[in-house]
Parts: structure tokens; C-alpha cells; sequence
């Protein structure tokens, strides 16, 4: 018994010298990999694919005729989406029509009454000057008969005839001097009214204009299109329905315009900058399916920063917590197309904080410099129909 004690004894601790040999290589190893490899990277689990939801709503009120998408359907940037009624946008639109014409040939009226009263301001002006030729006649008669009154060559009643006939003229010439004044100021305020412009010019009809500019815009309006290309979901919509402005009708995600969302620990963050490498797997996928992407930027706050109730800390029994912060990853659009993701998806992301942010790579302060992040041409319409459709209504007019 004491032989084989003895001889078990440096068996077992060969045994033991393997096996802590074995657990240093390993350590070693691992060393080794994490300082030449795994150093060099962060990951995360906890990332979500994210997207614009783009909330469609109307811009004027109506009911609801028509609805062209429903959800899970994909529409292109101009698709109809829903129809309003457009009975009394087309009514509005008639009435500022006939409102323009009828400004048309009022303010004509204003153009063709300064000759007229060009002509009245003549009439006054010989009126005038004719009641003052009356009145010195008349004084003059008067005077003579008042050298022949003391005698007796005229009677009391010629003299009084005389006087009479001074206060006549007098008056006719007060009268005269009042309807050339009143014909002056009746020609300068049409003057006013019309100075510096033209009929198609005239701030009447160019108000006028507007009143029909904007009620073709909102008959214009009761056609709902898609401001973007993706795809349809949340539809609350229903026919017939009384909508007012605002008010959400379905939502469009654009499916090839998503990001990634990866929340990281604040103790990750140190070496992450825009620019950087990012290896990205889906769970839809799996690991066969691996995507690549950019760091886009660091979010501004963790995200129990901009929760609806942030966390209150100043009490007694605090406990710390790590806090997570958003990093936005863009995604490689061409694998994007080929690999069809939805907002929601859960990622697992690898960040290569080795690399240097490429030349041109999309950081932050870059988008701030150039276009707009987002934009659409859908609700630009074309003035060249009304503007056309307000000539014609001018010319017709002048022309009456």
C-alpha cells in the first residue's frame, strides 16, 4: 500500500502540471486573441432596425371617396393614396373664377372713366369761366345803372333787376367752381386707383388671381399621393369618412432608406467614432446573411435621457445602473435590396474600432453642410396650368 501511494503521488502531479499548463495556454491564447483581435472591437446584441415612418394626411377637409393602398402594399413617390370629395372645391374654384372676371371688367371701368372724367374736368373748366364772363357782365350793368340813378335816367325796378342779376351770377358761379372741384378729385382718386399699372396688374385683379390660385390648389388637394416610395401600413382611413387637415391617414416606410439602431454601453463608447467598419447579423437571417455598415454618429444622450419619465436618481437607495446609448449604423444599400429587412428586427452588430473613418464618410456634421436629409417633390405643383387658366380669364374680359 505504501509503494502504490507513493507511486501515484508524481502521477498526480504530472497531472496537475498538464492541466495547469494547459489552463496557462489557454490564457495565453486568449490573451493573445483579445489583445491582437477582440480588442479592436465592440458588439452589441441589444440593436434594432429602425426607419422614417412617414404619417400621409390631408391638407384640406373633405370625405373620403376613394382609397388606392392598403397595408402591406408597396407604392411608388406619387402613388394616389385617397380621394376626397371635391364637389365644393370645384365650386370654390368657379366662384374665384367669376370673381375674376368681374374684377376684370370693373377695373377696365377705372382705365376707360379717366378720359371721361378727363373730359367732365373740360366741361367744369368752361363752365367756370363762362359763370365768371356772366358775372362781370352783370356787374358791369349794374354799375351803370347805378351812374344813371341819381338822374332818373333807369328806374328802381331796372336797378333791382341788376342786383338780381349780380347775385345770379354769382351763385351760377359758385355752382361752377364746386363741379369743377368735384370733377378734379373725381379724376385724381381714379388716378390713384390706377397709376403705375396696367389692368392685368392692378392689385384688384391680382387678389383676385390669388382667390383663384388657391382654390385651385385645393381642388388640386383633394388628390392624396404618396409622398414617398415604401411601404404602406397603419391605415386608419375608412371611406367615407369627414377628415379634417392633419389628420393621419396611413403611414409609408420606406424599406430601403433603414438604419440600424445599436444600444452600447457607456463603457463601449470611448474609442467609437463616426466613419468606423460595423459587421451586422440579423435574426431574421441568421448568420448567413451578413451585413456591412458605417457609425453615422453617437446619439446626444443615453436613452433613459429622453425617456417620457426619466429615471429620478436623488434618493437614499440608489443603485447604479449602466446606461446604453444609441449609435446609428447605416446600412450597404445594395445589400439592403437583396436582403429585405423590417423596422423592429433585432441585429447583433460588431464595430471594428481599428478602422479609420474613411475620406467622405458619412458622419453628423457632414449631413448639417449638405442637402436636406429628406425631401419631395410631390406636393410641388406646377403653377403653369392656373396661370394659365387666369390669362385666358383676363383676355376674355378685356376683350368684352
Amino acid at each position: 500500500m505504501t509503494a502504490t501511494s507513493s507511486s501515484s503521488k508524481p502521477a498526480r502531479k504530472r497531472l496537475l502540471l498538464i492541466a495547469t499548463g494547459i489552463f496557462i495556454l489557454i490564457a495565453l491564447a486568449y490573451g493573445a486573441w483579445w489583445l491582437i483581435f477582440a480588442s479592436h472591437y465592440e458588439s452589441t446584441d441589444d440593436a434594432y432596425v429602425h426607419g422614417n415612418l412617414v404619417s400621409v394626411s390631408a391638407q384640406i377637409p373633405g370625405t373620403v371617396v376613394t382609397i388606392g393602398a392598403d397595408d402591406t402594399q408597396t407604392i411608388q413617390q406619387g402613388s394616389h393614396l385617397v380621394t376626397l370629395d371635391g364637389s365644393d372645391t370645384r365650386i370654390a374654384l368657379a366662384q374665384a373664377q367669376a370673381a375674376l372676371a368681374q374684377t376684370v371688367r370693373h377695373t377696365q371701368t377705372l382705365f376707360v372713366q379717366n378720359d371721361a372724367l378727363a373730359a367732365d374736368v373740360a366741361v367744369g373748366q368752361a363752365n367756370v369761366e363762362q359763370a365768371d364772363t356772366q358775372l362781370h357782365k352783370a356787374q358791369n350793368d349794374l354799375q351803370r345803372r347805378n351812374a344813371l340813378r341819381g338822374s332818373g335816367g333807369v328806374s328802381g325796378e331796372e336797378l333791382l333787376h341788376a342786383q338780381v342779376a349780380v347775385k345770379s351770377a354769382q351763385a351760377s358761379l359758385a355752382q361752377a367752381r364746386a363741379g369743377l372741384a368735384a370733377a378734379k378729385a373725381k379724376l385724381e382718386t381714379n388716378q390713384a386707383l390706377t397709376q403705375g399699372s396696367t389692368v392685368a396688374s392692378h392689385p384688384d385683379v391680382l387678389q383676385a388671381a390669388d382667390h383663384v390660385r388657391q382654390a385651385w390648389l385645393a381642388q388640386e388637394r383633394t388628390q392624396v399621393l404618396a409622398p414617398v416610395a415604401g411601404m404602406v401600413a397603419q391605415r386608419s382611413v375608412q371611406l367615407g369618412q369627414r377628415i379634417q387637415p392633419g389628420t393621419p391617414l396611413m403611414t409609408i416606410v420606406p424599406l430601403n432608406s433603414l438604419w440600424v439602431e445599436a444600444n452600447f454601453k457607456e463603457n463601449q463608447l470611448h474609442d467609437m467614432k463616426p466613419g468606423q467598419k460595423v459587421t451586422l447579423v440579423s435574426d431574421l437571417y441568421g448568420s448567413s446573411v451578413i451585413y456591412h455598415g458605417t457609425v453615422i454618429g453617437v446619439s446626444a444622450g443615453s436613452g433613459s435621457a429622453f425617456a417620457l419619465l426619466p429615471a429620478q436618481n436623488a434618493s437614499g437607495n440608489w443603485i447604479k445602473v449602466i446606461q446604453r446609448v444609441p449609435v446609428r449604423i447605416a446600412l450597404d444599400a445594395k445589400e439592403l435590396q437583396a436582403h429585405p429587412l423590417r423596422v423592429g428586427l433585432s441585429m447583433t452588430v460588431d464595430v471594428d474600432l481599428s478602422t479609420t473613418p474613411a475620406q467622405g464618410a458619412p458622419t453628423a456634421s457632414a449631413v448639417q453642410a449638405a442637402e436636406p436629409v429628406l425631401s419631395t417633390p410631390v406636393y410641388d405643383h406646377n403653377p403653369a396650368e392656373v396661370d394659365q387658366l387666369i390669362n385666358r380669364i383676363i383676355q376674355e374680359n378685356l376683350a368684352s
